[in-house]
């Protein structure tokens, strides 16, 4: 319950230009220039922020620069204090695939070869945010967002659908890329409701450039290996299907901490817990 009103606070916040969704217009002041950490569109009419990785495609695309300190250094920053807690405490559409698991269902578990399938966000990453970006580009030297503009369904959702609906004008340019788009969204609020994070297992390449940092970041989990069992309940209970008893740290980790209150020995705790052995052999963690 925590972590989920944490979720909806950060996304209101994040969102909060009220204004913008009855005059179907984005906010354009001054706090625009700055990212936020999750992936919130550019142009949802609510947004006070910018996208990181709308910033990095736009960086990269643009006629001046094909690198930017400044997001690259907020993303690194990001990612060594926080590693993926951000994919499962502060992304606005993180929250969307979270609330649409919770619709009942039969629910899907990913295993087997399917497990692969997480490689494929780096290749997203790799691919159509940064490759892309770099080499396709117009006469101008200016090449297109590719990522925001072919993939992202959260931008369909908070930002070319609201915009749409809410201007008459936009409504006869939309062509088979809006219908390409939707279908992609469509695609992932389906699955989302069977499968847990589709869209963050398996595409996000926010997701993938804050999992490279989960292994070093300051926010991190641990494991009393003289406590835990190896009973496997913490695997049970992660819905990302990770061994949190051999991997506490793994880059698929979201941090939200079913892991550490499913355990029965409390073997599992955050970094930032002091642990105290006392006489008895019992381990205290101490916040």
């Amino acid at each position: 319950m925590v972590r989920r009103i944490v979720q909806a606070l950060f996304t209101l916040a994040s969102n909060g230009y009220i204004k913008g969704f009855y005059e179907g217009r984005i906010y354009k002041g001054d706090i625009k220039k700055v990212c936020v950490p999750g992936l919130n569109c550019y142009s949802c009419p609510g947004a006070f922020g910018s996208c990181p990785i709308g910033s990095l495609q736009a960086v990269i695309g643009s006629m001046k620069y094909t690198f930017s300190f400044y997001v690259s250094g907020f993303l690194m920053l990001m990612g060594i204090v926080f590693g993926r807690f951000i994919c499962g405490w502060l992304c606005p559409f993180g929250l969307f695939q979270d609330l649409l698991n919770k619709i009942p269902s039969k629910k899907v578990t990913v295993k087997g070869l399917w497990k692969n399938m997480k490689y494929l966000k780096y290749a997203v990453l790799a691919v159509f945010v940064v490759l892309l970006p770099l080499v396709m580009r117009d006469e101008l030297g200016i090449s297109a967002p590719y990522f925001c503009k072919y993939i992202c369904p959260a931008g369909t959702l908070e930002g070319g659908l609201p915009l749409v609906l809410m201007n008459e004008s936009l409504k006869s340019t939309i062509g088979w890329l809006s219908a390409w788009k939707t279908m992609l969204l469509v695609v992932t609020i389906i699955s989302s409701i069977v499968v847990f994070r589709p869209f963050c297992r398996f595409v996000c390449p926010l997701g993938a450039i804050y999992s490279l940092f989960n292994k070093v970041s300051l926010y991190r989990l641990n494991v009393d290996e003289k406590a835990c069992t190896s009973c496997g309940i913490c695997e049970s209970a992660c819905k990302m299907g990770i061994k949190a008893y051999v991997e506490p740290n793994s880059p698929e980790c979201i941090r939200c901490g079913d892991c550490i209150k499913s355990c029965p020995q409390g073997a599992i705790y955050r970094e930032d817990v002091v642990t105290i052995k006392t006489s008895h052999g019992k381990v205290n963690k101490v916040e």
